[in-house]
C-alpha cells in the first residue's frame, strides 16, 4: 500500500513539473530569441529597449510585454536556430525578421504580419550590375538563413552564405564578392554606413514579403497574446513610428 501512494505521488510531482517546465510564455515572461545581426530591426546596444538589445522588432517585443504585462527576454542565437529553439522549448517566439513562408509555416506558426520588405541587391558605386539577371556568373554574398538565400538559390545562382549580414559586406566592401543580396531595410542601414555602396532593386525579380512572429505549433495563447499586440500597434501607428525612428536614428 505504501509503495502505491507513493508511487502515485511520485506521478503527481512529475506531472507538475512536467507543466511547469513547458516555457514560459503561461508564466509572467515571454523569452523572444533573435538574431541581432539585423539592423534596424534587431541589434546590440548601449541603450537598447530590452537589456543590450535595439531595434523595430525588440521595441515590438517590449510592447508585446508591456500590453501582456509580462517580463520580456532576448536570446540572441543564430538566425537558422530559431525554428528549432522554438520547437526544443529554449524560446517562446522568435522575432527577428523573419518572412513568414509556407516551408517555415510547416514547423511553426506565424502572428500577424508587421511589416512588409523585400529583397535588393548591394553592389559598389560603378557596378554593371542593373537587375538580378546581372548576378549570373557574379560572386554573391549572402546571409545563411536569410531570404535572400532562398531567393538567389532559386535564381539558380551560386552563392557563398555567410553567419551576419557585416560579414557580407565586408566582402563586398574589400572587393571578394561582386554583389550581396539581402532584405531592402537592412540594406539601406549598411549603405549608409559604407561609402561607395549603392543598392540596386529588381521588383520583377524580388517579390515583397512580410514579416511575422514565429511560435510553436498549437501555441494558440500566445500566438493571440502577440496578435492582440500586433493589431493595436498596427491600428495606431506604432509599428510605424518605430521604422521611422530607426530608419532616421541610423
Amino acid at each position: 500500500m505504501k509503495k502505491r501512494i507513493l508511487s502515485v505521488a511520485l506521478i503527481l510531482v512529475m506531472g507538475i513539473l512536467a507543466l511547469t517546465g513547458c516555457g514560459s510564455s503561461s508564466s509572467d515572461k515571454i523569452v523572444f530569441g533573435t538574431n541581432a545581426e539585423f539592423p534596424p530591426f534587431e541589434f546590440k546596444s548601449t541603450n537598447g529597449v530590452i537589456d543590450g538589445y535595439d531595434g523595430i522588432d525588440m521595441a515590438i517585443a517590449a510592447k508585446i510585454g508591456e500590453n501582456a504585462g509580462k517580463e520580456v527576454e532576448i536570446a540572441n542565437m543564430e538566425f537558422d536556430s530559431l525554428l528549432v529553439a522554438i520547437q526544443n522549448g529554449q524560446i517562446d517566439a522568435a522575432i527577428a525578421g523573419m518572412t513568414a513562408t509556407e516551408e517555415r509555416a510547416k514547423t511553426v506558426d506565424f502572428s500577424t504580419p508587421y511589416y512588409t520588405a523585400t529583397q535588393v541587391m548591394v553592389v559598389k558605386e560603378g557596378s554593371d550590375i542593373k537587375t538580378a539577371a546581372d548576378m549570373e556568373g557574379k560572386s554573391i554574398a549572402v546571409v545563411q538563413g536569410y531570404t535572400g538565400e532562398t531567393v538567389v538559390k532559386d535564381l539558380g545562382y551560386q552563392y557563398e552564405a555567410f553567419k551576419k549580414g557585416t560579414e557580407c559586406i565586408l566582402e563586398l566592401v574589400n572587393g571578394k564578392c561582386d554583389v550581396v543580396v539581402i532584405d531592402s531595410a537592412t540594406a539601406k542601414d549598411y549603405v549608409g554606413d559604407n561609402e561607395g555602396l549603392v543598392i540596386v532593386e529588381d521588383p520583377s525579380a524580388f517579390e515583397s514579403e512580410e514579416y511575422a512572429i514565429a511560435v510553436k505549433k498549437g501555441n494558440t495563447e500566445l500566438l493571440n497574446t502577440i496578435n492582440e499586440a500586433i493589431d493595436k500597434m498596427l491600428a495606431d501607428g506604432t509599428i510605424s513610428e518605430f521604422a521611422a525612428k530607426y530608419a532616421d536614428a541610423e
